[in-house]
């Protein structure tokens, strides 16, 4: 029976599936290298995982280094440098904020064995300096998977940079009232959970932090966002990061005790058979992941129009 020859494309493509595997696997492995006894002593002891959350820190740093030194040159793919880096600008400090103002009232810290020992300043005693490491690579992370699906991966359903429909508007602070209400109805929601079910006092503050950092920029940009963002490249990135975040603290951060969580910052919803991990942790990389994308996409069309910042922003 004859064989269809594979071409070269098909062989690119093999390739790219093999290493979008092979980046997220090899930091995964060796992470996990770092564990020395199983998950079922508890408190976990200071040798239970030497460094593990400082290795760990290789499943956004991986990503970083194969997509920005290899996928990106290889394949042609082109960043706008200045709204990269206008974007971490923005929202990296949105995750310096959430450790130094909020980590102690919303985390707790157990084993210092698994990191540095380095401590980085945070209110009410610092905190690992992994920490900020963690967003700050992570923000890096979610945008260059985003930009290399967009331009490559699923370029099919781009909107090119050239594209009328990116320089063409009247002002792109536009408000989106669905997202007002959105936050309104799931702060009110947590908030009335935690009052009936769950008997000790407290707030789901971690969980309203969550909710207007990915629906206050929602709110003030989608209408001019929404046109331009490729929806298919932002639900992929979504799931990567989704994916990498619950074997990252399932399997590893919540039972060997990276960090933990303050019952009475949380709604009070926790998942037994992921170690009793809050439902927080599940939104918080599809807040970070939504709301990267709105404001890269807001400052591309920004720079596409040539305006000054307030002719763009206001009209």
């Amino acid at each position: 029976m004859p064989t269809l020859p594979v071409s070269n494309s098909s062989r690119t493509s093999l390739r790219v599936v093999l290493a979008m595997l092979g980046m997220i696997a090899l930091p995964a492995a060796i992470t996990l290298h770092t564990v020395r006894v199983p998950p079922t002593t508890a408190p976990p002891s200071l040798g239970a995982s030497p460094y593990g959350y400082t290795v760990s820190l290789l499943l956004f740093i991986v990503p970083i280094l194969v997509i920005g030194l290899w996928f990106v040159p290889r394949e042609g793919v082109r960043i706008s440098k200045k709204a990269f880096w206008s974007t971490i600008a923005i929202l990296f400090p949105m995750g310096a904020a959430l450790d130094f103002f909020f980590a102690r009232m919303f985390f707790e810290f157990p084993n210092p064995g698994a990191t540095l020992r380095i401590t980085a300043p945070a209110l009410g005693g610092g905190v690992p300096v992994e920490e900020y490491v963690f967003y700050f690579t992570g923000f890096v992370a979610v945008l260059l998977i985003y930009i290399w699906l967009d331009e490559f991966w699923l370029s099919a359903y781009s909107i090119p940079a050239d594209a009328p429909e990116r320089a063409h508007f009247t002002r792109l602070l536009r408000l989106h009232p669905q997202s007002l209400l959105w936050a309104a109805v799931l702060i009110g929601a947590a908030a009335l959970y935690r009052s009936i079910f769950v008997p000790d006092p407290g707030f789901p503050a971690y969980f309203t932090f969550l909710v207007l950092g990915a629906l206050a920029p929602s709110a003030a940009l989608l209408p001019s966002a929404a046109p331009v963002i490729n929806w298919r490249a932002l639900s992929l990135t979504m799931f990567i990061i989704l994916l990498t975040s619950l074997v990252w603290e399932v399997t590893l951060a919540v039972p060997y005790g990276w960090w933990e969580f303050q019952d009475c910052a949380m709604v009070g919803v926790r998942i037994t058979a992921w170690s009793r991990l809050p439902i927080e942790e599940i939104c918080v990389w599809i807040a970070v992941t939504y709301a990267t994308v709105i404001v890269y996409e807001i400052l591309r069309r920004w720079q596409a129009s040539g305006k000054r910042i307030v002719r763009a922003f206001v009209g």
